[in-house]
Formats: C-alpha cells, structure tokens, sequence
C-alpha cells in the first residue's frame, strides 16, 4: 500500500510541476495582451494584485499566523526586502523583454539559469563542483559568447534573468520559507512603491485604469492570478516528487517560450541563434544527466574562494 501511495504521490508530482512549467511557458502571451502599457506600470501591477491574491491564499490556508511569525525575525525580514528586491528586477526585466519583442532571449536566460545556480553554490554556498558540471558550464558559456558575436553585444537580458533568479533561488534556499509566505511578504515589502506608482499615475489621469478600456483593466488586475499560480503548482509538485525530477521539468518553460518567439512572434532565429542553443541545450543535457545519476564522475574541484 505504502508503495502505491508513494507512486500516485510521485504521479501527482509531476502532474503539478508539468501544469506549473506550461504555466510559466505560456506567460508571453498574457504580457503581450498589455504592451502598451508600459513595463514599470505593467510590474507595480503585478506587484499589487499579486499581494492581494497570495494575501487571499494566506487567510483561506491558515497560514497568517506563520506570516506573522516571520515578520518578527529581523533577520529573514531582511533577506526577504532582498528577494522582494531581486524578484521585482527579474520580473520588470522579463516583462521589458517580452514587449520589447526579446522573446527568445528571455527563453535563453532560463535554459542557463540552472547552470548559473551551480556556479553560485559554489562560490557561495561552497559546494563541490563536478566534472560533468564544469564540462556543462564551459559548453553553456561559449554558446553564449557565439551569440555574442551574433548581437555584436552581449545578451544582457538573458544573462541578468539568468543571474537575478539564481540569486533569488539562492537567498530563498537559505531563508527556507515556504512559497505562499515568502512571496506574501516579499510583495508587501515593494508593495507601497507599487501602490505610490499607480496612484501618481492614476492622478494625472495616465494610468492604466483610468484611460484603458474594461477589458485591459481585468488583464491587468489578472497578473496576480497568472503569477501566483503556477507558483502553487509548484509548490505542491515539489512537495510530492523528487527535486531532480523537477529540475528536469524546468526545461518545458524556456522551450515553449523559444517556440512562441519563432513561430508565434516571429522573432529572427538564424543559424548562430541556433548553434548557440544547441551548445546549452547539450549543456544542458549533459547536466541533467549528471543530477539523476546516469553520469557519474569523480568530484574534481571545490572552488574556494
């Protein structure tokens, strides 16, 4: 009985952590219904109903009193100000991206951003490097010098969407929040800049919702639902499955995001955009298969620094 539970379990897992990465796949085409509305009024939205959903879940779950608890605990209130921060940048970052018709830059920067993870564990956190790691990392960067050379510049959004959520990612691995919490709090802590921002605006009659029609003001007030969502998904996936196993996962929402760039938005993807994704994707592959064990390799270096 044990043994079919913990199987349904794992099933339901993944079953989650898969609706959570479309979920997230799909995002550019919600963002692209807003693009005229300006990235920063768009991101002080999504900050602002997002409080307000996760705010909604907290009191429906029970979970005020533990919010609460936290909210005394300078320390972690700190390191939330930070990922609030951090999180925001990401978000103004990615939604510039989408509207700017970056699309399938945004999907590189999250094809990299598990390698970016490792780099930053170790470096920070001191963790041992792997062979195989090390070999996925040098293939990632020079995918990422080919298209370099492509752009004639460096591709800064994918590289800062990449390094933001690693760093988010790490500073909520050490303040071990649960979701739902950290991300009531972290809204909290940017949401008086958000709500000063829109009322400035809705004051002068330039806002959003005082000069757009119905319809964009149901979209706008819908990124708190878009956004909170498939962070409950997930949430619960990784509750039920293995963490490789959503780590695998991870990939379906930068490949969905690279299909809409080529084939919905038609964004240019010539042959240097292609062997340069070919070189994370084998990146990628190689790393994959170095966390679930079909790769194994001695350690080989521990960074110190």
């Amino acid at each position: 009985m044990n043994y079919f539970k913990a199987k349904d379990e794992n099933s339901a897992g993944i079953f989650y952590g898969i609706i959570a990465y479309l979920m997230w796949g799909f995002l550019p085409l919600y963002w692209k219904l807003m693009q005229e509305v300006p990235a920063v009024e768009i991101l002080a939205h999504r900050i602002v109903w997002s409080f307000v959903f996760m705010l909604l879940v907290v009191l429906l779950t029970g979970g005020l009193k533990e919010t609460l608890k936290v909210m005394v605990v300078r320390k972690k209130l700190l390191m939330i100000f930070l990922c609030g921060l951090i999180i925001s940048v990401n978000w103004l970052t990615y939604i510039y991206a989408i509207n700017a018709d970056h699309v399938i830059e945004t999907s590189m920067g999250y094809y990299m951003n598990p390698l970016v993870v490792v780099l930053f564990s170790v470096i920070i956190l001191k963790e041992k490097m792997m062979r195989w790691q090390v070999v996925s990392i040098i293939l990632a960067s020079i995918g990422v010098l080919i298209i370099t050379f492509q752009y004639g510049r460096i591709p800064w959004i994918a590289l800062f969407l990449a390094v933001t959520f690693a760093l988010y990612g790490l500073i909520k691995k050490i303040i071990k929040l649960n979701p739902v919490t950290g991300l009531v709090l972290e809204t909290l802590i940017v949401l008086p800049v958000a709500l000063i921002y829109i009322f400035s605006l809705e004051s002068t009659a330039s806002g959003a919702m005082s000069s757009s029609p119905a319809a964009l003001k149901f979209i706008l007030a819908g990124t708190g639902i878009i956004t909170a969502t498939p962070l409950l998904f997930f949430a619960r996936g990784i509750e039920l499955t293995t963490f490789s196993m959503m780590g695998f996962l991870q990939y379906i929402a930068p490949s969905i995001t690279l299909l809409l760039g080529i084939f919905i938005f038609k964004e240019d993807f010539t042959v240097p955009h292609i062997i340069s994704f070919g070189f994370i994707w084998v990146a990628l592959a190689i790393f994959t298969l170095a966390n679930v064990g079909v790769l194994k390799e001695p350690e080989l270096l521990k960074v110190k620094v």
